[in-house]
């Protein structure tokens, strides 16, 4: 059977009067390549943030664990968890942008060199081929000398994939990578992603927020509506049709204008056999 990447098990966030997750239960397998979609409001960060251990569920209850290490138990996070093993893409890039695109990169190092090291930015040969090795992997090898900041959308979402790799993380979870990006910057960061994935054996989960980018590139597919998971199945079942029953008008905000009601999604990474999942909610 395959070894489980993360659990997320009953857990809840409320923030206000606003049940942003609502009993969430999920498991991801090692090695899978999962899309989590959903209309704004969804969810879909929120739970990001807390796999990621960036947030806290509520105190009533609620497990997370990750690579078999408990990350977070009843509200409280695991503070003697080890980091690096998870590493989370933002949709902001998340570089510093008066530095170097491979000091940027190299950055990825720290969570495994001595610390004034790292302060002083005094990385050894091996470490800046390794940076180099990744740029190249990712498509922008001539970058590498330039600040950060002269980089086009896609080039900088493309670094900071190249930071993980130098990383070395077991999970890469990238909260909508490409939602700033045009559509041929966006195609490039999935198949990086997808590439990570099907060579390295990378487990990928990535917020979406069209539906097409799920369809085409992740075997299967997480949905959310009003912090609940109301499908998790093939990708290649969300129809235009069904996402309509799913979300009804907000299903507006998953499709791109003129695009195919769905097709399967071949990826080069292996699908996991799932039970599909669907539920009826309140309108």
């Amino acid at each position: 059977m395959p070894m489980t990447a993360i659990t997320v098990s009953d857990v809840s966030k409320t923030f206000g009067k606003t049940r942003a997750l609502d009993k969430v239960s999920v498991t991801v397998d090692r090695g899978e390549m999962v899309a989590l979609i959903g209309a704004s409001g969804s969810g879909k960060s929120t739970l990001i943030r807390h796999i990621a251990g960036l947030e806290t569920a509520d105190a009533a209850g609620g497990r997370i664990e990750v690579l078999g290490d408990l990350c977070q138990n009843g509200g409280r996070l695991n503070r003697r968890l080890k980091r690096g093993r998870v590493s989370v893409i933002f949709q902001q890039f998340n570089l510093v942008g008066r530095l170097s695109v491979l000091t940027n990169v190299l950055i990825g190092h720290l969570g495994r060199t001595p610390r004034w090291r790292g302060t002083l930015g005094l990385f050894n040969r091996d470490e800046k081929l390794k940076a180099q090795a990744a740029l190249e992997r990712v498509g922008i090898p001539q970058v590498i000398s330039q600040r950060s900041s002269t980089l086009s959308g896609g080039q900088q979402q493309r670094a900071a994939i190249a930071r993980t790799l130098v990383q070395e993380a077991e999970i890469l979870i990238a909260d909508e990578p490409i939602s700033a990006l045009d559509p041929s910057s966006a195609r490039r960061v999935m198949d990086v992603l997808s590439d990570i994935n099907a060579k390295d054996g990378i487990t990928v989960v990535v917020s979406l927020h069209q539906v097409e980018y799920a369809r085409r590139y992740c075997p299967r597919t997480i949905a959310m509506r009003d912090g609940r998971i109301v499908y998790d199945g093939p990708s290649s079942a969300l129809t235009n049709e069904f996402l309509a029953e799913l979300y009804g008008a907000a299903s507006e905000e998953l499709v791109l204008p003129d695009a195919p009601a769905g097709h399967p999604a071949p990826v080069a990474s292996a699908p996991t056999s799932r039970t599909l999942q669907a539920e009826a909610l309140p309108a």
